[in-house]
């Protein structure tokens, strides 16, 4: 396991709480059936944060199928969340999307932060897969492409523009991203395969004392521009020293674009 990795999940996963929709969890989870335990899978769980968020609002009768690459971040996962529910846990690549029997008798299929990340061609794959399951759908905090930082620099449109830009060159294993575009692109995908499905905004707002993640995402948006525009790298590293500037002194806020999807079979 990265342990770099780890150490972001942690540290973004107050944000993700404040940020994501009571409103349309509730909203999926009440229209989950009753009348036995629910089924519920989580993809590309990581460290378990979905669980954790989740666990609140779920009736007390149910079970998890936690599914991720990262062998270690599963078994941080299943340590976190076992005292408190049953989990079962599957370590392989969702990328190929082709391990159809972790959908069965599923009444649930969420994920947090991921479709941003996996393509067009995979987001329709997971439709059909939730629609033949006839599952219910939950992804949370997915990148919407915009971003405000605050105060403003003459920069953050153009490193916003660079970054969008590598996030849709990108590649982790399930095709190039959809990126920025990936909501939209869900939202097509699964009304195309017969679901009625509900957007909220779910957009992190990172207060001046939040300095860790704040440097932490900075940083990344520099590397990432960097990586895509490395002709701009002077421009791209004075903006990260202004902008870090900002954060040092306890003056920096940053608005960071997501929205949560959920959806029901019609």
């Amino acid at each position: 396991m990265s342990e770099s990795l780890s150490d972001w999940l942690a540290l973004r996963e107050p944000a993700d709480f404040a940020a994501r929709s009571a409103v349309l969890t509730r909203a999926v989870v009440d229209a989950l059936p009753r009348r036995r335990p629910l089924r519920i899978l989580d993809l590309a769980t990581g460290s378990g944060s979905n669980v954790r968020y989740l666990e609140r609002f779920l009736p007390r009768d149910h079970t998890w199928l936690l599914v991720d690459r990262d062998p270690d971040l599963l078994a941080e996962a299943s340590r976190r969340t076992a005292a408190t529910t049953a989990v079962e846990t599957k370590c392989f690549d969702l990328g190929p999307l082709d391990r159809t029997e972790i959908f069965a008798k599923r009444d649930l299929v969420t994920a947090s932060a991921l479709l941003d990340l996996v393509s067009e061609r995979w987001l329709r794959d997971l439709a059909e897969r939730c629609r033949a399951a006839r599952t219910a759908v939950l992804f949370a905090l997915t990148y919407n492409g915009r971003s405000q930082c605050s105060p403003v620099e003459p920069e953050d449109d153009a490193i916003r523009e660079l970054m969008n830009r590598h996030q849709r060159a990108n590649d982790k294993g399930f095709g190039r991203a959809a990126g920025p575009d990936a909501v939209d692109r869900a939202e097509q995908c699964f009304a195309a395969a017969g679901y009625g499905m509900t957007r909220e905004s779910s957009d992190w707002v990172l207060t001046p004392e939040m300095h860790a993640l704040q440097h932490e995402l900075i940083e990344g948006w520099a590397e990432a521009a960097a990586e895509i525009a490395p002709e701009r790298s002077a421009m791209i590293q004075s903006w990260r020293v202004r902008r870090q500037g900002h954060v040092k002194q306890n003056r920096s806020r940053i608005v960071v674009g997501h929205d949560d999807l959920g959806g029901w079979l019609l």
